[in-house]
This record gives structure tokens, C-alpha cells and sequence, in this order.
């Protein structure tokens, strides 16, 4: 495909991210054959040698994990299967179970504050393992909109991150719901007492020993 090849309509939806002059990338000659995934041999694959730590929610079948810090969207997760299995490799039972999970998560998700939508993706190339991506849309945010949001994931200023623990908690608390194990727990708050409390405390506890003290003086020295 040439350079010079005319953009695609979806560069002049509202929501595409990028602005400006673009160029279409030519498109490499396919490969005879390809390249494998992460984690094709099972003893190489990284989900199945994480632990259950590693995961804000765990249970006998399923795991959610988050990735390793905050980004622009309010939240991002994944669902992965405890079994070494793609999608089309399930049986019938985590094949129904998928379903449930998907909505449980999806539902636990768009209960968080500012959360209007949630995208539910599932991209095979990246690893053999089977994972669901999650992705949480802000609320009044319209242009991110659609297929573009895990672009605008990567350009968006990352949330705060005791925000971002918190709201992890809440999935991983709203899934334990149902069962299996929260891993997450909300940040502790950093709490500290006024530095002027015990100052003040002993300033007014002095002015009332000397108010009731001097009170105390003075009983005797009215008529006998």
C-alpha cells in the first residue's frame, strides 16, 4: 500500500485521538510462518507463573489482575482462566462460566464512581493464555467513545493512584460477593493529629487549673 493512500473515514471521527498529517504505515508481506505467542509452552507462560498475589481477586477457575499502576482510564482489568486454555480451548463449563464472569466483572466495574461504560476486548496475539481486557470509560468523557478508548488509555494523564487502589478494592470486594478471595485492599490513610493539638490541649487544660484554682483561693476570704 502506497504512502500517499487515502486515510481511512474513522480518521475523521470525533473520537479518533491523533490530529494533523498522517501517513498510512505500508503493509508488510505476510509471513509463511508465524511467530509464536507468549506462553504457548505452558512452562514459559507468564499468567501461569504468577501467583495468586499478583491478582486483586482469585478463585478456583478465575483471576483478575490490574496492571502495575494507574493510567488515564478510571480502570483497567484483566480476566484470565486459571487453566493454561485459549478461548476456543475451553470446555463447556468455563466456556459458561466466561459469560457469567464477564458480566459479574463488567457490572462490579461500572459500579465505580465516574464510570459510564465498560469495554470488554479480547485481542489473541498477545498471549496463549486466555485473557479479557476491561476498560472503563469516564463518565461525560464523549470523546472517548468507542474503539479508540485503549488509545486514549495511553494519552490521558494517569488518575491518582490512592484513587485508583481504592477502586480496586471495590471490584475486588464487589466480586469476593460472590465468592472466591479479594486480594485488594484500599490504600491506608495517612493520618496525623494537628501539630498545635497538644499545645493547645495543655494551654486550655492550664487556663482552667488556674481559673478553678483561683476560685479555689478565694473561697476564704469572704465573712466568716
Amino acid at each position: 500500500m502506497p504512502d500517499n493512500s487515502p486515510l481511512p473515514e474513522f480518521t475523521r471521527w470525533p473520537t479518533f485521538p491523533f490530529t494533523g498529517h498522517l501517513v498510512v504505515r505500508p503493509v508488510d508481506d505476510p509471513v509463511d510462518v508465524e511467530p509464536p505467542r507468549q506462553g504457548e509452552d505452558r512452562t514459559t507462560c507468564i499468567a501461569c507463573q504468577a501467583g495468586d498475589d499478583a491478582y486483586i481477586w482469585v478463585s478456583d477457575r478465575w483471576r483478575v489482575r490490574a496492571l502495575d499502576r494507574p493510567t488515564g482510564l478510571p480502570m483497567v482489568l484483566i480476566l484470565e482462566s486459571r487453566s493454561h486454555l485459549d478461548l476456543g480451548d475451553l470446555p463447556n463449563l468455563l466456556a459458561a462460566e466466561l459469560g457469567v464472569m464477564t458480566v459479574r466483572l463488567e457490572r462490579a466495574i461500572r459500579s465505580l464512581e465516574g464510570v459510564a461504560r465498560v469495554h470488554v476486548n479480547r485481542w489473541g496475539d498477545g498471549s496463549a493464555h486466555l485473557h479479557l481486557w476491561f476498560l472503563a470509560r469516564p463518565y461525560g468523557r464523549l470523546q472517548l467513545r468507542g474503539t479508540f478508548l485503549s488509545l486514549w488509555d495511553d494519552i490521558l494523564p494517569a488518575i491518582p493512584e490512592d484513587r485508583w487502589r481504592e477502586n480496586l478494592a471495590m471490584v475486588a470486594a464487589w466480586l469476593a460477593e460472590f465468592g472466591g478471595r479479594a486480594n485488594a485492599e484500599p490504600p491506608r490513610i495517612d493520618w496525623q493529629a494537628p501539630s498545635r493539638f497538644e499545645d493547645d490541649a495543655a494551654l486550655r487544660l492550664d487556663g482552667l487549673v488556674r481559673q478553678f484554682g483561683g476560685e479555689a483561693d478565694n473561697v476564704g476570704d469572704g465573712p466568716a
